[in-house]
Parts: structure tokens; C-alpha cells; sequence
């Protein structure tokens, strides 16, 4: 794995990684709304999704993470993640923010 990521992925995994941490930080029992939750876990997912080109074992490797966050989405009465293809990219384009936004990336 090279030392130094391609333009834009460091500098967004940083960022990820510090809203990470303040939304932690803010959290707790009786804090959370079914949209916060829905938007978490579709970060999570998000993130699982890019993380998983990082290396050709990785996607199995992250399979059992979203088995776990399918199961916390029927507990919390969310909608299910987007279905994925054949490759096991998400079946619906890339877009910006949560995905119930219409607005796609550039």
C-alpha cells in the first residue's frame, strides 16, 4: 500500500474520521432520531464500501460489517442499505450526503 493517497482520499478520510469522533462525542442513549441513525449508518456503509478497494480481501474481510449494520437497521426499523451488484458495488449511482438527497456527485 502506497504511503501517500491518491488527491482527495486522505484529506476525506481525515475528515470522516474526525466527524467520527464529535459524533461519538455528542451521542448517547436518548440522543438519536431515526434520520441521525438512518444518516450513521449509511456513513458506515459508505465508508465500508470505499474502504474495500483498498486491498482484494478487503470486501470479504468487511462482510461481516455489513451483515451487522443490515441487522441494526431492521432493529432500529430503518429502510434497508442500497442493494449492491454482482461486484458488490451499490447498485444505485454515487451521490452526495445521504442518499434520500438528490443531488449526484460531480
Amino acid at each position: 500500500m502506497p504511503t501517500t493517497a491518491a488527491p482527495g482520499v486522505g484529506e476525506r478520510a481525515d475528515a470522516v474520521a474526525e466527524a467520527a469522533c464529535h459524533l461519538y462525542d455528542a451521542a448517547g442513549p436518548g440522543r438519536w432520531s431515526r434520520a441521525a441513525a438512518e444518516d450513521a449508518a449509511e456513513a458506515i456503509e459508505t465508508t465500508a464500501h470505499a474502504l474495500a478497494e483498498s486491498h482484494p480481501g478487503a470486501p470479504l474481510i468487511l462482510a461481516p460489517l455489513h451483515t451487522a449494520l443490515a441487522e441494526l437497521r431492521r432493529h432500529l426499523c430503518l429502510p434497508p442499505a442500497d442493494p449492491l451488484t454482482a461486484t458488490g458495488l451499490p447498485l444505485t449511482p454515487r451521490t452526495l450526503g445521504n442518499p434520500r438527497r438528490t443531488r449526484r456527485a460531480p
